[in-house]
């Protein structure tokens, strides 16, 4: 579940539940950025905002070797990203590691797989990816060793999902 601070705010914080015979637990609790402007029910390319709802999580990839993920994993080095983040952070290394979240992609292909079932204007494109120091275009990231972590933890035997938004949205 990734909650972001408030509708508007580049920041929020990102807990891991599994389930089991006894029901729901929470895991860790990482910090996480966001998209610029925060969130929106009604993401359009562009807007630097992050979809809100739930998604599937079912592909993975990056430009580093696959850290024990039973997600299928495309490792190549067109994740490779340069430039400066909205802050001027570098964001070399920021596609290291990328987990897919499934808002307007198809699924079974790669991160890199840019077919958009909703059209273009809706967005895409939308990951889970290593944080860079400040705000997303639409993303969601976290450090690396937390993404390590949720590469690690993610099974599509168990059909893994995020839900993500304001905690307002998210109590819905």
């Amino acid at each position: 579940m990734v909650t972001g601070d408030d509708i508007s705010s580049p920041t929020s914080r990102v807990v891991m539940y599994q389930r089991d015979s006894a029901g729901w637990h929470a895991g860790p609790t990482w910090a996480a950025h966001n998209a610029l402007r925060g969130w929106s029910a009604k993401h359009r390319e562009g807007d630097l905002h992050s979809p809100m709802g739930v998604f599937t999580l079912t592909d993975a990839g990056g430009l580093k070797a696959n850290p024990d993920t039973k997600l299928p994993y495309n490792q190549s080095s067109l994740f490779t990203i340069g430039g400066k983040g909205f802050e001027g952070e570098p964001l070399a290394g920021s596609f290291d590691y990328v987990v897919a979240i499934d808002y307007n992609r198809k699924t079974g292909v790669s991160p890199l797989d840019n077919t958009r079932p909703q059209g273009d204007a809706a967005g895409g494109g939308i990951w889970f990816h290593v944080d860079h120091g400040g705000p997303t275009h639409g993303c969601v990231s976290l450090k690396a060793e937390n993404m390590k972590q949720l590469l690690q933890a993610l099974d599509p035997a168990r059909h893994p999902v995020v839900a993500m938004g304001d905690a307002s949205f998210l109590q819905h």
